[in-house]
């Protein structure tokens, strides 16, 4: 039996990791969670989100811009996000629309799809 999602996984090219904190746990406000010792040597990074938590991966020969994959965060303000975001110069894309749901969508430095969704 399935109870949940543990994690969720996106990549950035090796070496991006200080970029990537940059923008998840400065941009986004995502807070960095100890990965444990056995996987330093990987890359990467993990960080809170909610209950559940997002692992940055680290792996080089992947065209990011080209997935539909994604992470969508729920959020309480979207209008919020979409002004912090333009602040930041992050271009969002318009997502198809959903009942009972406000959302967009944008790619991260990294060409990642990423959308923020509210329940209205």
């Amino acid at each position: 039996m399935i109870t949940g999602i543990h994690h969720v996984q996106i990549t950035i090219p090796k070496g991006a990791e200080t970029q990537a904190r940059a923008f998840y746990c400065g941009v986004l406000e995502l807070k960095e969670i100890k990965k444990p010792n056995s996987l330093q040597g990987r890359g990467g990074f993990w960080l809170q989100v909610g209950d559940q938590s997002v692992h940055v991966g680290a792996e080089d020969g992947v065209d990011r811009l080209q997935t539909k994959a994604h992470v969508a965060y729920a959020v309480t303000d979207l209008a919020e996000w979409n002004v912090r975001l333009e602040a930041e110069g992050i271009e969002r894309i318009a997502g198809i629309p959903i009942p009972g749901f406000d959302r967009f969508e944008f790619r991260d430095p990294f060409g990642n799809r990423v959308e923020m969704i509210q329940a209205i």
